[in-house]
């Protein structure tokens, strides 16, 4: 059917008439899609690919400057000024920091803490969250409301430090764990998801003779492959950051993570020629392309990661958070 403006005649009380004109445009149905879904013209699609690289070249400007820097040789340093493209690359900076001990072995601590860290709350998260995810399991209602407080309401820097003192855990890498066992946000995100997941493969599977630890295993588990890398992620990057607990709980230094070794030597100003086996006999590299190669050291390892779970985002967080 044909679409084509035409007067449309209102009565008015009093005799009189309006005459409005039709505002739809010629050529346009009743399906069409709305103003803000409509194909972008050339202007705004050039305006957003402007934007994009503006964002990109402001988010990739410092991580270029501290890859650059790191790759510094001494007279590249001496010269000063801003460097993109070192005119003298070298390694000495990586060679003095990985052959001195400090920061391999802080290298050690956080892979060691952040790979069995995420296994085990991964372990609590999950069937935890399947705990809960069943209405028929009882006390499950007052433990979600428990959990729902836990998530508000935060117990503070000194209970939780009188909490870790009281259990032993002190200068122990188990501090580092047990506080933060359980995600209260996490576990919900989990929770949600699981619920979502059809109930009626669940009864298949109970039919056939499979009881919940098969349940759990076969048919949940496999069918929250998104959630369940997403929430890893978050554990193993909260681990991998973390320093704020190592300094609360551990006081050997030959037990800190990569984060506390990367706040004390980079954002403390200690002086890096201190550090034990840091340096050789040579001329030690400048103290600041030491210091952006640790940044380096402590940056590229996790984000290496995010490219491998990057499709399971949108999947995984948005299923489990919205829904449910």
């Amino acid at each position: 059917m044909a679409n084509v403006t035409q007067d449309v005649t209102t009565p008015i009380p009093g005799g009189t008439t309006r005459v409005s004109t039709n505002w739809f445009r010629r050529g346009r149905t009743d399906s069409a899609r709305p103003v803000w879904m409509e194909e972008p013209g050339p202007m705004m699609k050039t305006a957003k690919a402007l934007t994009l690289i503006v964002i990109v070249i402001i988010m990739l400007f410092p991580m270029v400057y501290v890859l650059a820097m790191s790759f510094s040789s001494q007279a590249d340093a001496a010269r000063g000024g801003l460097i993109l493209f070192p005119q003298s690359p070298t390694l000495d900076a990586y060679r003095a920091i990985l052959g001195g001990g400090v920061v391999s072995r802080a290298l050690q601590v956080s892979f060691g803490l952040t790979l069995f860290g995420t296994a085990l709350q991964m372990i609590f998260t999950a069937t935890m969250a399947y705990g809960l995810s069943r209405t028929t399991v009882i006390g499950s209602k007052p433990v979600l409301y428990i959990v729902l407080g836990a998530m508000i309401f935060s117990p503070g820097m000194i209970p939780s430090y009188l909490l870790v003192k009281e259990l032993g855990l002190l200068n122990t890498y188990a501090s580092l764990i047990v506080p933060g066992l359980v995600s209260a946000w996490n576990l919900i995100i989990v929770r949600n998801f699981f619920m979502n997941i059809p109930r009626e493969l669940v009864d298949a599977a109970r039919i056939d003779g499979a009881n919940d630890a098969q349940v759990f295993t076969q048919i949940i588990l496999p069918l929250s492959k998104a959630v369940l890398a997403v929430v890893a992620l978050f554990y193993g990057v909260s681990i991998w950051n973390s320093f704020f607990n190592a300094i609360l709980y551990l006081n050997e230094t030959s037990k800190w993570p990569i984060q506390l070794v990367l706040r004390q030597y980079v954002l403390q100003g200690t002086n890096l020629a201190s550090a034990e086996g840091l340096q050789s006999g040579a001329a030690p590299p400048p103290a600041e392309t030491i210091k952006m190669a640790i940044v380096v050291i402590a940056t590229v390892p996790i984000l290496l990661v995010y490219p491998f779970l990057q499709k399971y985002f949108t999947k995984g967080v948005l299923t489990g958070s919205i829904k449910g």
